[in-house]
């Protein structure tokens, strides 16, 4: 039987959230990487967190295809399922963050309001939105997992960009050219994180 709200209350750890982060000696932080299916997401967020592990800075990628295996698992791809998917990656990130962590999350994750409620969910400059803008002709050329073409043919509905919508970043922290190389795109990533005082070295 699930319990009532007024029965549920917040349990004030002895461990601060600064504490930990002293312990990493870095910030936590969400990088949220959104574009289309294509763009670089993944490739751009797995290749930072290698040069975040190689300064010595502790981090978690969060996978759009990942967390379908498990946390998930129970959600397709319809509007209130995408939203539902988000809201809980949205929670976990926000739990690694007050572990220290600095969290990488890939998600196509297309509505301005989704994104809006997990920035929502932490405090003032914990999270970064990275918009990896290319351009569909381009995402849809790469085609990693032949999702576009199953789109195309009528075999996958409500797949963004071709027959679902996309609500590109009205003012994220980082346009980037997801046409541009990824060592590229990492150093200005990498940039943007000093910036920000989220790492240090």
């Amino acid at each position: 039987m699930a319990a009532h709200d007024d029965n549920i209350v917040w349990h004030q750890h002895v461990v601060t959230g600064e504490q930990r982060e002293q312990l990493h000696g870095h910030r936590g932080a969400v990088v949220w990487f959104t574009g289309l299916s294509g763009s670089g997401k993944s490739t751009v967020a797995g290749a930072l967190e290698c040069a975040l592990h190689r300064l010595g800075v502790s981090t978690y990628l969060l996978d759009g295809d990942n967390v379908r295996h498990g946390l998930c698992s129970d959600l397709g791809f319809s509007d209130d399922d995408r939203r539902e998917n988000i809201r809980r990656v949205g929670e976990v990130a926000r739990l690694m963050v007050d572990a220290g962590l600095v969290v990488l999350s890939a998600f196509i994750s297309p509505h301005r309001a989704e994104r809006q409620m997990v920035r929502e969910r932490l405090a003032a400059g914990r999270f970064i939105e990275v918009f990896v803008d290319t351009p569909l002709s381009i995402c849809e050329n790469r085609d990693p997992k032949g999702l576009y073409k199953k789109a195309r043919a009528g075999e996958l509905r409500n797949f963004t960009g071709i027959d679902g919508v996309y609500e590109a970043p009205v003012n994220p922290e980082i346009h980037l050219d997801g046409e541009q190389l990824v060592t590229n795109l990492v150093a200005q990533l990498l940039d943007l994180l000093r910036h920000e005082d989220i790492i240090k070295s």
